[in-house]
């Protein structure tokens, strides 16, 4: 298994900009479907956004589509999730997760990091 590590996390006003980090232990990572996941106070797990191992496909929530982008640069183990136009209502910990070989399709995975707090102020 991978383990993951996130980073970025704070408090920002509304309309502000993040940039999320997941560091990746292993020397497979280019062989993992990553994505983030976010859980509110009260609130279930929600996915937010995918990059298959290739890299060549992505997925987002609708919630998210045109503010937030996902990327990867393998050789530094890391996917990113940068977030501009925050909202309230993005105000989460953020999770990454892996999944080898996987599509971005199903959000089934199978490893975890602890997360990462966004606390977005209005």
């Amino acid at each position: 298994q991978v383990q993951l590590v996130e980073s970025g996390g704070g408090l920002v006003q509304a309309g502000g900009s993040l940039r999320l980090s997941c560091a990746a232990s292993g020397r497979t990572f280019s062989s993992y479907t990553m994505a983030w996941f976010r859980q509110a106070p009260g609130k279930e797990r929600e996915f937010v956004a995918a990059i298959r191992w290739t890299g060549d496909s992505t997925k987002y929530a609708d919630s998210v589509k045109d503010r937030f982008t996902v990327s990867r640069v393998n050789a530094k183990n890391t996917v990113y999730l940068e977030m501009n136009s925050l909202k309230p209502e993005d105000t989460a910990v953020y999770s990454c997760a892996a999944k080898l070989f996987g599509l971005v399709t199903t959000n089934e995975y199978s490893s975890w990091g602890q997360g990462t707090q966004v606390t977005v102020s209005s």
